[in-house]
């Protein structure tokens, strides 16, 4: 598949982005190429496309897949795979959030847990102690607003975020 120059720039942002994000800098951009495609792609276009080796394309479309950004389908009298990507920018960015939230959040909440055990012991550090109470008290606070977050029609979650300052004068914070 032939890009174009913008298709091709966003592609070559994307992963330099992707790799600022804590990924595989080949699996953000398979993740843009697909996005910007006017179609289903299978493995081997995007290997050639992005010049990079299939079985890197395949290991990057796994990843993609455990996110639950990218779906297989299938082409009538064509037994490939083809690949595609969810292209509302809401939904993809809730996905994205729920991964992230799975994979980095969840087990923090966890070790904070462990640790306030520990530091909750008549031994322990009292400072200590505090600093981790106020850190899971702002990751409950963050878990509650995400939870909240995450229940609402993405119609209402594009309205919340357009909102912007006028959250300020609701909360009469001032500008």
């Amino acid at each position: 598949m032939k890009l174009t120059p913008a298709a091709e720039k966003l592609v070559l942002h994307w992963g330099e982005m992707g790799s600022r994000w804590g990924l595989n800098r080949t699996v953000a951009q398979i993740h843009a190429l697909l996005y910007v495609a006017p179609r289903p792609l299978h493995a081997g276009e995007i290997a050639e496309t992005l010049a990079v080796a299939r079985s890197n394309v395949s290991t990057g479309l796994k990843e993609l897949e455990a996110w639950g950004i990218v779906k297989v389908t299938h082409l009538l009298g064509d037994r490939r795979d083809y690949f595609e990507t969810v292209t509302d920018i809401w939904q993809l960015f809730r996905l994205i959030v729920d991964a992230r939230w799975r994979r980095e959040i969840e087990p923090t909440l966890a070790v904070l847990v462990e640790c306030l055990e520990e530091a909750d012991r008549p031994s322990a550090d009292a400072h200590t102690a505090e600093r981790l109470r106020d850190l899971q008290g702002f990751f409950r606070t963050l878990e509650s607003w995400y939870q909240q977050l995450r229940t609402m029609e993405l119609s209402q979650v594009k309205r919340v975020a357009r909102m912007g300052a006028r959250v300020r004068g609701l909360l009469k914070l001032g500008g």
